[in-house]
């Protein structure tokens, strides 16, 4: 089932997850205690490792706990299936550019939703709402393959100037464990 930020949560096991009000609220609770032991690290915008980590959004991805990060050491840049799209690109572009970063880890995962879905979706929805999508889907079938795919993306653009340090890998998401994807 999915959750609603604007409204209440429903009864059932999901209203374990919040105990009142919205989901949003109890992130903005949240924040509140954490502001309030809040010290500036007085970081600057730059990665301390100069890396951008592009990943897949998928909620059991801890990706700082699964790669060993602390704040400020990467760029994070999510979306679904950590697909190399136009607008990761915009990003990689800044965080190298401007930010610093001169490698890219490209990280998808086992039991992606992506590998379930088909371009399908854009036509579901232009029949639902009367408008069709500008974006791709992004789809695969082969999550090795399209890990080879968004690298290719990435070694390819020329807005990026470093491409020489770009990795990809899938994360199993039973054994936490990363296996790296040859580009080839």
């Amino acid at each position: 089932m999915g959750m609603s930020t604007s409204a209440s949560v429903p009864a059932g096991p999901e209203a374990a997850i919040v105990t009142g009000g919205t989901v949003t609220d109890r992130l903005v609770e949240a924040n509140g205690r954490y502001a309030a032991a809040f010290a500036d690290p007085g970081m600057d915008a730059r990665p301390v490792l100069r890396v951008a980590v592009v990943a897949c959004m998928d909620a059991r991805l801890d990706l700082h706990d699964a790669l060993g990060l602390e704040l400020g050491d990467c760029h994070t840049i999510r979306n679904a299936g950590g697909v190399v799209t136009d607008d990761v690109i915009r990003s990689l572009t800044i965080s190298q550019r401007k930010l610093g970063t001169r490698s890219v880890v490209l990280i998808h995962h086992t039991g992606c939703g992506l590998e379930a879905i088909t371009e399908d979706f854009r036509t579901d929805l232009e029949m639902e709402v009367g408008q069709r999508p500008a974006w791709a889907v992004e789809a695969f079938r082969d999550v090795d393959q399209d890990v080879r795919q968004s690298m290719q993306r990435v070694r390819t653009s020329p807005f990026l100037l470093h491409t020489d340090d770009i990795r990809g890998f899938v994360f199993d998401v039973k054994t936490g464990l990363l296996r790296e994807i040859d580009p080839a």
